[in-house]
């Protein structure tokens, strides 16, 4: 797979929704746009084909404000997953995910992970000023904003978007994971696709960090974000049949499971039934992934039931998300007083972490 690498729009493009950009773009697309401040600001969007505010919120931006005008920063721009934004798919059956080929990720070897090796090389030789990756969610969830290092800098990136702001390091091989080693980043959870708040939210973002000259690097206090730890991953077993509300199947989950995101649920609240199949229908893989199912969930009554008190994120009713990558993410929440224990379990080695000196990339 090719990179094209562009110095300019191609004519046309910002008029061109995302399920008409493979008619134009022949595959993933950078672009680069300069501005008064030389420093980029790196967006991507479109990771998935049907997350489409990102896309919807650089054009848009562009289109309204700077079709004439000069950026006041420059701005560099991969335009990710084409082919599946056609379909209006997260990705195609033939297709890996595109937020999981990154350095550092299993599928880094594949052409998709190659590809993505040169833009992070691109990307280091530019020292952008923050990295900003742009989704949706397909279940009910609030607007959020994730990132990989606790850091003041990556704290106060992701608070311009959102007050609440999740730490994690699983799944490796995404974007922002991979560009912490060398900027701050972070990854925005723009509520569902098409939604016109999720794009005006994400425009205004954009034009805030535009207008920055540096991220602080102040610390923040515990009552600027509400801080939680992505501590496991829910997939329903392979083998399961599932379904939601009432459906013969071996799982059926509750048909409003997606308004339990970010609510912080006691032990004993029941996800769903269990008619059959695996003895144990969903499993629990923790950052390491090994198989915490029992920490937190039991399947002896009949039902998904709780056995401790967790907080859900991204739970979706879309059964093709759930089988191409997860039912939910489970979280708990960080204290500020313990951040440091939890920033000393950085996973980045010690030759890829930002050097003492600003804007200067140490790999």
């Amino acid at each position: 797979m090719k990179l094209t690498e562009l110095d300019h729009l191609p004519f046309g493009l910002l008029d061109i929704p995302a399920t008409e950009l493979h008619k134009a773009l022949d595959g993933p697309t950078l672009i680069h746009l300069q501005g008064r401040n030389p420093q980029p600001l790196f967006v991507t969007v479109l990771q998935h084909g049907n997350e489409i505010t990102g896309w919807e919120a650089v054009r848009h931006l562009l289109k309204s404000h700077y079709e004439f005008d000069q950026l006041p920063r420059s701005l560099s721009i991969l335009i990710g997953n084409v082919d599946a934004a056609k379909h209006r798919l997260r990705r195609l059956d033939d297709q890996l995910d595109y937020n999981r080929c990154w350095p550092g990720g299993i599928h880094a070897d594949s052409d998709i992970g190659k590809m993505f090796q040169q833009v992070t090389d691109r990307a280091v030789s530019l020292s952008p000023i923050a990295a900003i990756d742009i989704h949706n969610n397909s279940g009910l969830n609030p607007h959020y904003a994730a990132i990989n290092r606790i850091r003041p800098e990556f704290l106060r990136l992701a608070s311009y978007f959102s007050s609440k702001v999740v730490y994690f390091t699983m799944p490796p091989g995404t974007q922002s994971l991979s560009f912490s080693r060398f900027c701050p980043s972070t990854t925005l959870e723009c509520g569902q696709a098409g939604e016109v708040h999720g794009t005006d939210h994400s425009m205004g973002y954009l034009e805030t960090l535009l207008h920055l000259n540096e991220i602080p690097e102040t610390p923040m206090s515990a009552n600027e974000v509400h801080l939680f730890h992505m501590v496991a991953t829910v997939r329903v077993h392979e083998n399961a049949l599932f379904g939601f509300g009432q459906v013969p199947a071996d799982v059926v989950f509750r048909e409003n499971l997606d308004v339990l995101n970010f609510q912080e649920l006691p032990e004993g609240i029941s996800l769903g039934t269990v008619n059959g199949g695996p003895a144990q229908p969903v499993v629990a893989l923790d950052v390491d992934g090994a198989d915490v199912t029992r920490q937190y969930f039991r399947f002896d009554r009949g039902q998904i039931e709780t056995v401790r008190g967790i907080m859900p994120s991204m739970l979706t009713l879309n059964r093709r998300v759930i089988q191409q990558d997860c039912l939910c993410y489970l979280m708990d929440r960080i204290h500020f007083e313990d951040h440091v224990e939890v920033t000393d379990r950085d996973p980045l080695p010690e030759s890829m972490r930002r050097s003492d000196r600003p804007g200067e990339p140490s790999l």
